[in-house]
């Protein structure tokens, strides 16, 4: 299982120094989001600085975007990472793609898929050179001069993850992407039951197995030196997990285990009630989700749980939901190394 560090939020200028931090402890990838800044410049700014790190987004917005564009962005990182670049794609919520984005929605699986099936097109043809002709039911691509064409390079198959968390979009993944982010908010019966099998289905569909796709998570872990800390991550990671399950697009988990308190967050949500959410979500909720474990061990445990299950993991710490909060627990360097060895076993 391979370890994946996650880009903190900051200047495009500071990437090239984590990128060598992270590959320095061990790390095998480093991702980024779309979060408050574009998730491509940093991995811009950092693809000169390592030699063996995989550099991936977590996810970009794809319907924000043409397939064309994202074509080109993914084709010039691949070259500048040496074949290191994973494009992890997702499609957000109607409402940040209307009124954030200000673009169109429209049957969010169906277009995933035909998204993928373009931006394979598009660089099928800048490969080989053959005319670019692609027609589906969302997207039209014929239009393709040698002016406009990137020349050929090695790594033109560029793997596609893309990110979901319903059972169509995870049949979609096992039938076109080449690998698939699972959502923080998640269970192993969540997994098991829901994921894999749809996963599975997807892949059959295509003449492929579950082998062929990349499964990739985060880990929401709860640990710390001491007590005190253990018990601030877990209050953090509690608020997290309300946050997550205040959203009717993450239900589908709730209902899998029969968890009835998710209208009860939306409410308070829509009452700007955040901060007492966490204390909505039971103990056995926070058990379920996350990895809970002395700092010492905790990739070990991480390791545990997932063996077999994922391929990439990261650890999620819940922090960043505490607005201006300095770092639960400070973590030095010796200590990620050991994480990272941990879950590498």
């Amino acid at each position: 299982m391979k370890v994946d560090q996650y880009l903190p939020a900051g200047s495009v200028t500071e990437a090239p120094t984590y990128a060598r931090w992270a590959e320095s402890l061990g790390f095998d990838g480093l991702f980024t989001a779309e979060t408050g800044h574009d998730p491509f410049l940093p991995i811009a700014a950092a693809a000169g600085h390592t030699t063996s790190l995989d550099y991936g987004t977590a996810i970009a917005v794809a319907f924000a975007r043409s397939p064309m564009t994202v074509a080109y962005t993914a084709w010039d990182l691949a070259e500048a990472t040496n074949g290191r670049f994973l494009l992890g794609l997702g499609t957000q919520i109607r409402a940040h793609i209307v009124r954030r984005f200000n673009m169109p929605w429209s049957s969010p699986g169906p277009r995933m898929r035909e998204y993928i099936a373009a931006l394979r097109a598009i660089w099928a043809s800048w490969q080989g050179g053959d005319p670019l002709a692609f027609e589906g039911d969302f997207y039209e691509f014929k239009l393709m001069t040698p002016f406009f064409s990137p020349a050929p390079m090695e790594h033109s198959q560029i793997p596609v993850y893309i990110a979901g968390v319903g059972e169509y979009m995870c049949r979609v993944a096992g039938e076109t992407a080449d690998g698939f982010h699972v959502h923080p908010f998640h269970t192993l019966r969540y997994l098991d039951e829901i994921v894999k099998p749809n996963m599975e289905a997807g892949a059959a569909a295509s003449g492929r197995s579950l082998d062929d796709v990349t499964l990739v998570g985060s880990a929401i872990v709860i640990t710390g030196h001491t007590e005190e800390e253990v018990a601030a991550s877990r209050a953090a990671a509690k608020l997290q997990i309300a946050f997550y399950a205040s959203t009717p697009a993450y239900r589908g988990i709730l209902d899998l285990h029969g968890w009835d308190f998710g209208p009860e967050l939306t409410a308070m949500s829509k009452r700007g009630d955040w901060m007492a959410m966490g204390n909505v979500v039971p103990d056995e909720v926070v058990d379920e989700v996350t990895v809970t474990a002395p700092l010492d061990t905790l990739g070990a445990a991480v390791r545990t749980k997932y063996d077999g299950r994922f391929d990439r993991v990261g650890f999620y710490f819940s922090d960043a939901v505490l607005p201006g909060h300095p770092p639960i627990v400070s973590i030095n360097d010796e200590e990620w190394s050991a994480l990272v060895a941990g879950v590498h076993g």
